[in-house]
């Protein structure tokens, strides 16, 4: 499967429901007045919770589940260990990436290649990801499919995009060819590795959902 870049730059949506006031701490989306970046990033920088921004709005994050957290912690771990020694280094969730869209956001893990690259003199917001990962969510995974990967495919050093489930064994990657269209692989055994070209490293399932249960679980994300 190949898709060609087509970004439209517009957010979800929704994932979107319109407030009167001040972002509330419930874990939603909510819309606020218009702020430029340097206003959003001086709110964010002093926040005790991450927002997204886009055009003028900032966006509360929701939280994830406990299986959630479970796999993002486990590929954080196994990136960190395989890395290690090497020009490429793994970061959380805590590190804030912008797009040249004017999206800032924060992936579940990213990985960096070589020298970063910042927006400003604080060295908090990172422009030149060579590696992005999502673990997907019943309330974020059409974002993470559609128009967030729409953001991410604008950002030059970008060369892959991997989709992790939490419902199921299955991991999805997204390369860059050289004619700027991505190709689509996918792994759903948890005795198969997908292989991270990016990076040149193998990513075995066996690893990312260690201890995962799977029963369903009665929340939303």
């Amino acid at each position: 499967m190949r898709i060609r870049h087509d970004h439209d730059g517009s957010p979800p949506q929704t994932r979107l429901f319109q407030s009167q006031g001040e972002m509330s701490h419930m874990g939603l989306p909510q819309r606020v007045a218009d702020l430029t970046s340097a206003e959003y990033l001086k709110i964010e920088r002093a926040a005790s919770y991450r927002n997204e921004y886009f055009r003028g709005q900032m966006f509360a994050m929701a939280g994830g589940s406990a299986r959630h957290s479970r796999i993002k912690t486990n590929v954080l771990s196994y990136l960190n260990g395989r890395l290690k020694g090497q020009p490429c280094s793994t970061y959380d969730s805590d590190l804030r990436i912008k797009c040249p869209t004017g999206l800032y956001t924060y992936p579940d893990a990213s990985v960096l290649c070589g020298e970063l690259e910042f927006d400003d003199e604080h060295k908090d917001t990172v422009l030149n990801p060579t590696l992005l990962v999502e673990v997907l969510s019943k309330s974020t995974e059409a974002y993470d499919r559609g128009k967030k990967f729409d953001h991410y495919r604008t950002i030059p050093s970008l060369r892959e995009y991997v989709l992790v489930s939490q419902d199921e064994p299955m991991v999805q990657r997204f390369v860059r060819n050289d004619d700027d269209t991505w190709t689509l692989s996918a792994v759903s055994n948890l005795d198969q590795a997908t292989l991270l070209s990016s990076i040149g490293i193998d990513l075995p399932l066996a690893e990312v959902y260690e201890r995962v249960d799977f029963t369903p679980e009665d929340v939303s994300t």
